[in-house]
């Protein structure tokens, strides 16, 4: 039965169009594709390497250079995330037929920029012009990087009695595009302040600093970037990915008054809102304090949002001081949103 949908299909979904498409197996993937498996781990033989690929959309109102910084940051944030630094990327550059050498030359340039920063050296691709494409955009941005065999976790690693944490918040993407594409009629609706915070949030969207920054620390077994399907959806994956159950309680954690604002205007939930830019981490409870503190020195917000625990028959959330399921992630309310601001 189809599933019509806008955005990724459900993770159950995606897993049975995907049954026997992996190609020829190999015993030196050490981490291949699943729910929640955004790189995958390649045994080279005395080291391994993590590689990741995206495809990058524009945002309307925001320019050119941004989409340059989003098509680094997102493809290097789920190589991050399995804790191996980011060194290599290609990317195919797609424009529409009759865009300007101007806008490919600016992206170009935007893409150097933000891959040097992070020390990612830019070693092939594609670019070229399309009858088929409506905007430029990134067709696929890959990123690898190596790192020794036992340096690298899986975002499928959570072990019981791990403590569940977060970094920046719920929504940050979801949050920082809708705010742009919705600021003029906002106006009205929420306060200058909050305009301003939720545009400046397009500099959140990466995971980079936060997750190697926590492997770095010690005592992290898994982490993930909270992307399609927003922090429950992200937090049901590592559920899924690690095979233990969790315990999240969504009331000890403040959503920012600018999302929240935002949220309640338009009409979404922040907590199942695309949220590359939010990391989740699953940290052994002798080092939480370490690795919020290593956070905290980089200016990195962090809260607890539960624990992993063998002991459920079911992962469990805490809202509004209602115990439910953890539901598997449906359609992420970002899209509606986001196509329809473009009307």
């Amino acid at each position: 039965m189809s599933e019509p949908r806008t955005g990724k299909p459900s993770p159950s979904r995606l897993a049975a169009i995907l049954a026997g498409g992996h190609g020829a197996p190999s015993p030196r993937v050490l981490l291949g594709p699943g729910a929640g498996l955004d790189a995958a781990v390649l045994d080279l033989g005395g080291r391994v390497m993590a590689v990741a690929e995206d495809p990058i959309f524009p945002a309307p109102g925001l320019p050119l250079e941004m989409m340059g910084r989003f098509t680094v940051h997102i493809g290097a944030s789920d190589v991050a995330v399995t804790g191996v630094r980011p060194e290599f990327m290609t990317y195919t550059l797609l424009l529409p037929d009759g865009a300007p050498e101007a806008d490919a030359a600016l992206l170009v340039r935007a893409i150097s920029a933000s891959a040097a920063e992070l020390g990612i050296s830019i070693v092939g691709g594609h670019t070229g012009w399309y009858g088929a494409v409506n905007v430029p955009l990134v067709g696929g941005v890959t990123v690898w990087g190596f790192a020794a065999p036992d340096a690298w976790i899986s975002p499928g690693g959570a072990r019981d009695g791990d403590v569940l944490l977060l970094t920046k918040g719920p929504a940050i993407e979801a949050a920082a595009l809708l705010g742009v594409l919705y600021e003029p009629r906002l106006q009205t609706a929420l306060p200058a302040e909050h305009l301003r915070r939720l545009r400046a949030r397009v500099e959140q969207i990466s995971v980079v600093d936060d997750a190697l920054t926590a492997f770095a620390a010690g005592g992290v077994h898994a982490m993930h970037d909270a992307t399609e399907g927003g922090v429950l959806g992200g937090v049901w994956e590592m559920h899924v990915a690690s095979g233990v159950p969790v315990q999240v309680d969504l009331d000890a954690v403040p959503v920012p008054a600018d999302i929240q604002g935002l949220a309640d205007a338009l009409g979404f939930d922040a907590w199942q809102a695309i949220s590359e830019g939010t990391l989740l981490a699953a940290v052994e409870p002798a080092a939480v304090e370490q690795v919020r503190a290593a956070w905290a020195e980089r200016g990195i917000e962090s809260h607890v949002l539960g624990r992993f625990r063998a002991d459920l028959d079911e992962s469990r959330v805490r809202r509004g001081g209602v115990q439910r399921p953890l539901a598997e992630p449906g359609e992420d309310p970002f899209w509606a949103l986001f196509f329809a601001g473009l009307a």
